[in-house]
């Protein structure tokens, strides 16, 4: 499912080889200790990005530290998504723009 949606969004071959966060089965929604854990494959919680529509996907990724984007173009709203350091986008077509432009102010 996850190859099929970063395909959609012209991302799958930016991220081919690397992780994904696990999803629980009932509600394939992350599993919110998993950003918990501070680093992810050895790297840094603020290098990782945390894509998500879900409040507590959202409250996970910054607990984290992690650089958070919040889709709200689906069931949850930006109104509840919002949160300080959050990057809210309404268009999964919009998402690797906004990858890019936060990579190049990391560099």
């Amino acid at each position: 499912m996850l190859r099929f949606k970063l395909g959609l969004t012209g991302l799958a071959e930016r991220f081919s080889g690397r992780f994904s966060v696990p999803t629980t089965s009932r509600t394939r929604s992350p599993i919110p200790r998993v950003p918990l854990r501070g680093r992810v494959d050895g790297v840094r919680p603020d290098r990782c990005a945390v894509i998500e529509d879900s409040v507590s996907g959202v409250e996970a990724g910054l607990a984290a530290g992690m650089c958070v984007f919040a889709f709200s173009g689906g069931v949850t709203s930006a109104r509840q998504l919002q949160r300080d350091g959050v990057v809210l986008f309404d268009s999964m077509s919009l998402l690797p723009g906004l990858l890019a432009d936060h990579n190049s102010r990391d560099d």
